[in-house]
């Protein structure tokens, strides 16, 4: 069944999607954040996306038996593979009565840019709205071609 391929697709890409959208939250609420539990202040973090491997048990099966695998189709979806802290530097800013400045009256700010996240909060947002789209045209033919099968 395609259509539940497709649907599992785009089920894919908004779950992946809506990670992305909350890490992007997050790292616009700890923007000021300089005292972290692991030490010093807060790191930006990023969600890495992998496709998702075509087949599932039955591929593996075919596979481990010798004999090939039937092609899959493509459009298997995306998977989530990891969120990473982002290693780009901090910022300095001077302000000596912080009282995480060190002894030269700068304190360390977080990696984040606000204008960096709202492009990223923008993509995040159509990319979630592009998946909606494909997930009610693929359950609206569907439906159609149950009302075909009426007939």
């Amino acid at each position: 069944m395609l259509t539940l391929t497709a649907m599992d697709a785009s089920a894919s890409g908004l779950t992946a999607q809506r990670l992305r959208l909350d890490l992007i939250a997050n790292n616009i609420a700890n923007i000021n954040t300089t005292r972290t539990p692991q030490g010093g202040p807060y790191r930006r973090e990023v969600a890495v996306f992998v496709p998702r491997q075509a087949g599932g048990f039955g591929a593996v099966l075919q596979a481990s038996l010798g004999g090939v695998a039937r092609p899959v189709a493509p459009g298997t979806g995306v998977a989530v593979q990891q969120i990473v802290a982002d290693p780009s530097p901090f910022k300095r800013r001077y302000d000596p009565q912080n009282p995480d400045a060190g002894p030269d009256g700068y304190v360390l700010m977080p990696n984040v840019d606000l204008v960096t996240e709202m492009v990223d909060l923008m993509s995040a947002t159509r990319s979630y709205e592009a998946n909606v789209t494909v997930l009610n045209a693929t359950k609206t033919m569907a439906e159609k071609a149950l009302e075909l099968g009426r007939i």
